[in-house]
């Protein structure tokens, strides 16, 4: 059986649609940075996603070809992650998506090194004719968070936000908004296969103690 990040780490992937705090750990990912709007048709966001699984399949399959990664274990590629923020704003401004700065990520099993990963996007590059070079590996150490899954659309996001900070005020703790910490989703459906309604997205947010 395949390890499968989202039912081994179901308190990261599968939280209650209620607030909860978190700690989350040091991970490895793969990578695409970008601005603009998401829902623009074929724009950046959605070319980063293309470059995303292209080196994420290349090193899932790679027990099938000659190159052998240390350690390897076949798993299940995780959902697509992504970081957002807008300059000069705390928080997300959902009316103005043009604004956004965005990193769309994939996780990365502990065991691809940084040398692994350069070898996957040559070989994406090759072998999906597909420029792969703005593919970037970073680790992120997110730390103390808040998380909810949000049910539903992107656009009524600010809803579940605003039962975060409400929770946040009630237990003693306030967001953390800085240059490294912001607005994290990860994406637990496929959009194109399920009905709006009933998309279901990870918000997580970082935090700190409120000052006494």
């Amino acid at each position: 059986m395949a390890f499968d990040f989202k039912k081994e780490y179901k308190e990261f992937y599968m939280p209650k649609n209620k607030p909860e705090i978190v700690n989350i750990p040091r991970v490895n990912y793969i990578a695409v940075r970008g601005k603009g709007d998401p829902n623009e048709e074929g724009g950046a966001y959605q070319e980063s996603i293309s470059i995303l699984y292209s080196v994420a399949y290349t090193l899932k399959m790679s027990y099938k070809t000659d190159y052998k990664i240390d350690g390897f274990f076949e798993y299940v590629v995780p959902p697509l992650e992504g970081f957002w923020w807008q300059d000069n704003v705390q928080g997300v401004d959902y009316t103005d998506k043009s604004t956004f700065n965005w990193i769309s990520v994939i996780r990365l099993p502990d065991f691809v090194s940084k040398a692994d990963f350069d070898w996957a996007v040559e070989t994406a590059t090759k072998k999906k004719k597909l420029d792969c070079s703005s593919a970037e590996f970073i680790t992120v150490d997110e730390g103390l968070c808040v998380q909810m899954m949000h049910i539903g659309p992107f656009d009524d996001e600010p809803e579940t936000v605003a039962l975060m900070n409400a929770f946040l005020e009630n237990n003693g703790y306030e967001n953390d908004f800085n240059e490294s910490r912001v607005h994290h989703e990860i994406y637990m459906t496929d959009a194109r296969k399920v009905p709006l309604e009933k998309w279901k997205t990870v918000i997580r947010h970082p935090i700190k103690k409120c000052k006494q």
